[in-house]
């Protein structure tokens, strides 16, 4: 299927326990079809990845706008952001949603028991907040909490579900980050995801609902994830992300050692969401950059940034506006992809995607020493249903660049830095010369096909 070239400090090694990844896989894209057959929650939204800007990871509960005016939780943090994505690309390639997290609440409700920013940072209310954001061709989205208080201790929705989604959609909300602390129970927490998400489809309006309901059920029990997914539009698995390689890999080991159980239940209105991406801050290399990008777009996850738009360096802010990446990431079949070899320090992802193709990542998990050249045999590419007769391969990253046309026989070799990744597409080709006056060979047929 592939192989690592020998040398550079490893050895060569056998690939015969390779075939039971690609069974695994065929079985899970079976599963992945039967499963998308309307499970997912009816409210018509989030048909691909959800794609935006999140606060927390870089900005955290920072509340004091006396000391630190620039970074504080406030509604001038969100009015910049905004400004920047309508101005600077961000909403040209996808990223569409400006969401609050955590901290903007005061600490108490009004007399009415309707929940209220805190009256200093939110000056305007949020209401303003989302015309603005909404007047830049925008959405905005808003955090609050299935318990007794937030995360950081503000008012939480307990006992008050119908009355705050109805609150959130006179604002004009867009999406509701729905977080989980200080529930009392289990079945409270349960039955509080459940009645959010009906509530939010009662109010008429169109809200993305973001839940953390199976990761505070991992500790006690394993998720019911086909019920999730009738109630929530993407949903959060495992712990917070860090700005650190550690923290990036820990999420990847996760999702990769539990992708028979969450993977079936993904598609079209429903992810799986492996939070932030904190590209574009101070714990990755450019490399690590690279890595987290390839896997967040072949795991289909949500694109919601954490870092400093109006300061981020311009090799993150071209990963992160890559629309080839973005492409895979978006693709409308909507199959999470998952991890089919790993041999050495190498790992092998796949996705299928959309008119036949493929997307595969190359994860070099080593961290020492220079690149490693792994070599890709087509016919092992998902039992060759990745290249039958013709397919043209594409790299995406770490540079996009032609691979040419292979065929089963084929073999492409790939170089990959430590805690780097390769990403590339494989297409079928036809060998008809054009298909509606368009030629079909070239630099056309990868771009039509991205």
């Amino acid at each position: 299927m592939w192989r690592m070239e020998p040398g550079l400090g490893q050895r060569p090694g056998p690939s015969s326990g390779l075939g039971q990844g690609r069974r695994l896989l065929a079985l899970l894209i079976t599963a992945l079809w039967l499963a998308r057959g309307g499970q997912a929650l009816d409210n018509g939204l989030a048909r691909t990845p959800v794609m935006g800007w999140l606060h927390w990871e870089r900005f955290l509960c920072n509340i004091d706008c006396q000391a630190d005016p620039h970074n504080c939780i406030s509604e001038h943090l969100y009015m910049q952001m905004a400004d920047i994505m309508a101005a600077e690309g961000w909403k040209d390639v996808g990223y569409n949603y400006v969401c609050i997290d955590d901290c903007w609440l005061a600490s108490t409700r009004d007399s009415d028991h309707r929940l209220q920013p805190d009256p200093k940072r939110f000056p305007s209310g949020i209401k303003r907040l989302a015309d603005y954001v909404h007047s830049k061709g925008l959405k905005l989205g808003i955090y609050q909490d299935v318990g007794t208080h937030t995360c950081a201790g503000y008012p939480g929705s307990f006992g008050y579900y119908e009355l705050d989604a109805q609150t959130f959609a006179e604002w004009g909300v867009d999406l509701l980050k729905f977080d989980g602390c200080n529930f009392i129970n289990l079945d409270m927490l349960i039955e509080g995801y459940v009645n959010m998400s009906l509530a939010l489809n009662q109010t008429g309006r169109d809200i993305v609902y973001s839940c953390e309901w199976p990761f505070y059920m991992w500790p006690f029990k394993k998720p019911n994830y086909t019920e999730i997914s009738k109630y929530c539009n993407h949903w959060r698995n495992y712990g917070d992300i860090s700005d650190s390689w550690d923290s990036v890999k820990s999420v990847i080991d996760w999702t990769a050692y539990h992708q028979t159980v969450i993977a079936p239940v993904a598609g079209p209105g429903g992810w799986n969401d492996p939070d932030m991406l904190v590209i574009g801050n101070f714990g990755l290399s450019k490399d690590q950059q690279v890595t987290q990008m390839a896997l967040w777009a072949i795991m289909a996850a949500p694109l919601l940034m954490s870092n400093d738009l109006r300061n981020i360096d311009p090799h993150a802010k071209a990963l992160l506006q890559n629309r080839y990446i973005i492409a895979i990431n978006q693709d409308p079949l909507g199959v999470q992809g998952v991890r089919i070899g790993k041999q050495h320090n190498f790992e092998l992802w796949s996705r299928p995607l959309a008119d036949g193709g493929f997307a595969y990542a190359i994860v070099n998990r080593a961290e020492i020493g220079g690149p490693l050249k792994f070599s890709v045999m087509m016919f092992g590419l998902d039992d060759g249903k990745a290249c039958l007769g013709e397919c043209l391969v594409t790299q995406i990253l770490p540079d996009f660049q032609f691979r040419g046309i292979a065929v089963l026989t084929s073999v492409v070799d790939f170089w990959v830095n430590p805690t780097g990744t390769a990403l590339f597409t494989v297409f079928p080709h036809s060998t008809e010369p054009s298909v509606k006056g368009r030629s079909l060979r070239g630099s056309t047929r990868p771009r039509s096909r991205l």
